[in-house]
């Protein structure tokens, strides 16, 4: 009898697969949902901590529905693409008010909540209900971009249905928890980016790029883009107590939701808005951030002031700012600029 494709990966899983990663323990829909979303474009060994104190503080879908989002975002701080985060307090919040706190466990109701698209919709219920369903994730693209060799950016649409074609095909009829799994690990530890181990595969036999003698020309890259440059500057007001004003950002839109500094088109403009007297003004390094459509050049103004709400109430809304203290324990999300000065006030001290 033939081994099919599904059958070669799920004998090499049996023996070399990952099964001992956190959220594999105890696989409930809403622990396998919290890992999918900071798996994307997170590697596994950074998400694991986070994962870890995220469950601790929030270990049930009520628990995350029913917190702050500044909670939230403070378990995320770090781990980037913030929008997630925001999707699945939000989505959990729906659970919560539409399902009774029971997460879905169809594919289209899982598919239609915020930040969950198809593949991930299809992990979630793969891994945890062991449904079968397909997922196209990173890894899984690469590895069914090899093996049928197929051209193109994955990022096309055509290439894309092409692969959801290919994933829809391979898809066995039962163990398909451990098949989705197997598909992860598979790209994620021999069917890498780079150096591929193709000779541990165990779909090398039937594998197009390697018989090609090209694998790593599969999949073909992102076509090259420049990135326009923008300018900015954070305006850092500081009172004599040496605490500096924080705002907190709308909850959409670049570090939304999470805790900043105001900012301007200029220094004027920034300046402008200060309407009280500055004792002192310095200019800090200009901080650099990259973003996925935009990089961003922040020049910092530091500006002690006297008539400290006359300074901020022009600036901030009543409700959204605060003052705080350059290395203490803060209970909200900090943008990744905020945390950089920051460090830099706090060091030169």
């Amino acid at each position: 009898m033939v081994e099919s494709f599904a059958d070669k990966v799920l004998k090499w899983f049996a023996h070399s697969g990952r099964t001992h990663l956190p959220w594999q323990q105890n696989p409930t829909p809403y622990r396998v949902w919290v890992s999918e979303i900071m798996l994307q474009q997170t590697q596994v060994t950074t998400v694991i901590p986070y994962y870890q104190r995220f469950m601790h503080s929030f270990p049930d879908l009520l628990s995350l529905a029913n917190a702050s989002s500044d909670a939230v975002l403070k378990h995320w701080e770090g781990l980037g693409y913030y929008t997630r985060a925001r999707n699945l307090h939000k989505a959990a919040q729906l659970v919560r008010d539409q399902y009774a706190g029971e997460f879905p466990t169809s594919l289209a109701e899982v598919e239609a909540l915020p930040g969950i698209g198809r593949s991930t919709a299809g992990a979630i219920l793969s891994l945890a209900c062991n449904q079968a369903h397909a997922i196209l994730d990173g890894n899984v693209k690469r590895v069914l971009a090899r093996f049928h060799a197929v051209e193109g950016y994955p990022g096309q649409a055509a290439v894309q249905k092409q692969l959801w074609a290919y994933a829809e095909q391979h898809v066995p009829a039962e163990r398909n928890a451990a098949y989705t799994q197997a598909m992860m690990d598979l790209g994620a530890t021999l069917c890498t980016r780079s150096n591929p181990a193709c000779l541990l595969c165990p779909i090398q036999t039937g594998c197009q790029a390697f018989k090609l003698g090209n694998p790593e020309a599969y999949p073909a890259p992102r076509p090259a883009k420049d990135l326009p440059e923008k300018q900015a500057v954070a305006l850092l007001l500081r009172n004599a107590e040496g605490e500096i004003a924080l705002e907190k950002r709308p909850p959409t839109g670049i570090w939304g939701g999470l805790w900043s500094f105001p900012e301007f088109p200029d220094e004027q403009t920034a300046l402008a808005a200060v309407t009280t007297k500055p004792v002192a003004i310095a200019t800090l390094p200009i901080l650099t951030h990259g973003f996925s459509h935009f990089t961003l050049h922040l020049k910092p103004l530091l500006v002690d002031v006297q008539d400290l709400h006359a300074a901020i109430d022009r600036i901030m809304d009543r409700d959204s700012w605060l003052w705080y203290k350059a290395g203490t324990e803060f209970s909200g999300g900090l943008s990744s600029a905020a945390q950089r000065l920051l460090k830099h006030l706090t060091e030169e001290v």
